[in-house]
């Protein structure tokens, strides 16, 4: 799986992109999020990537946040939204106003989205409901800061989601552990516990 290109920028022509790394040219298309805040074309530009393996192509998928990239990771996992689909509601809205739109139960503010009709729009805010926490948690660049008590939970839950807890589930574990300053690992842990008990 290709996760991240680092390289030059060398075409920039929404939705599709053109990034030079050491000698080999990798397309992408992205979301018009990302486009419009590239360099122009001669840039250097580091992408977050997702590589869709098909029976008939392959598509590699840029985005400038892990925020961008998980949802759209998140959104092509619900039945009927695809890679373009997923790709035009990235292109419509912010992934924070996309996020916001969920916690919100606003279906029919993404039914303003071109493509997306009402059915598809409840089922969107239905079943990235539970995911919501988890997406907004997870755009950490891995530095060595130690987590604060939020960031520590935050990051226990996209743990716990990682070892295969639906984020609900995993939200549920953590909610009666207490919260004196635990590092996210200890966390876990104890969740873990918890949960074969």
């Amino acid at each position: 799986m290709i996760g991240r290109l680092r390289g030059q920028l060398l075409e920039k022509d929404p939705p599709h992109l053109l990034v030079d790394v050491h000698g080999v040219g990798y397309e992408l298309d992205a979301p018009m999020s990302t486009v419009v805040d590239l360099p122009a074309p001669g840039g250097d530009v580091v992408l977050h990537t997702h590589l869709v393996v098909r029976e008939d192509a392959q598509a590699l998928y840029g985005f400038l946040s892990l925020t961008e990239r998980n949802l759209f990771r998140s959104l092509i996992r619900i039945s009927g939204v695809g890679p373009k689909l997923a790709l035009a509601l990235l292109s419509g809205m912010s992934a924070d106003d996309l996020i916001r739109c969920v916690e919100n139960q606003d279906a029919a503010l993404l039914t303003r989205l071109p493509g997306i009709g009402k059915k598809t729009a409840e089922r969107l805010v239905i079943e990235l409901r539970d995911r919501v926490t988890d997406l907004q948690t997870r755009d950490g660049g891995g530095g060595g800061t130690a987590n604060t008590p939020g960031d520590a939970h935050a990051d226990a839950i996209s743990g716990l989601v990682a070892l295969g807890y639906k984020p609900a589930e995993a939200s549920r574990l953590l909610r009666d552990l207490p919260d004196n300053g635990l590092a996210s690992d200890e966390l876990i842990r104890q969740a873990l516990q918890k949960a074969v008990r």
